[in-house]
């Protein structure tokens, strides 16, 4: 007996943030139907031109946005950036260096430099004798 696997899809939203894309933007007919794995797959390997046009110019959905960026999806909200930008907007803002911009990237800096120290005195705490940890 033989059975018949049908395959896993996915809704278009998560598909489209696998590949790191504003669904908005993508062609209506990857928007109204579901991807299945192996379509998932062949996009990520072989992209179709609407797909490396996409993460070329945007528009990029707020995860791409806040890492161009060097600052959290929250400190985008905070900056007031809450729709999707193009690749030229990221760089007009790189450029213009906005104050909230300079402020969420020293807050993002000091929190990537607090998640190094607990992860530096974690492995220092693994690395002591168990005698040394009780005192």
């Amino acid at each position: 007996m033989t059975s018949n696997k049908t395959p896993q899809t996915m809704k278009p939203t998560t598909a489209a943030k696998k590949l790191g894309v504003y669904l908005e933007a993508t062609p209506a007919q990857f928007q109204e139907g579901d991807v299945t794995r192996d379509e998932l797959t062949a996009l990520q390997t072989d992209p179709p031109e609407w797909l490396l046009e996409l993460r070329r110019t945007g528009p990029h959905p707020r995860p791409v946005i806040a890492a161009k960026l060097g600052v959290s999806i929250a400190g985008l909200a905070r900056g007031g950036v809450e729709e999707a930008l193009t690749t030229d907007q990221i760089a007009a803002l790189l450029e213009e260096k906005p104050d909230w911009l300079e402020k969420e990237r020293a807050v993002q800096a000091d929190v990537r430099a607090e998640n190094v120290r607990i992860k530096e005195k974690r492995a220092a705490r693994r690395n002591q004798p168990r005698k040394a940890r009780r005192g």
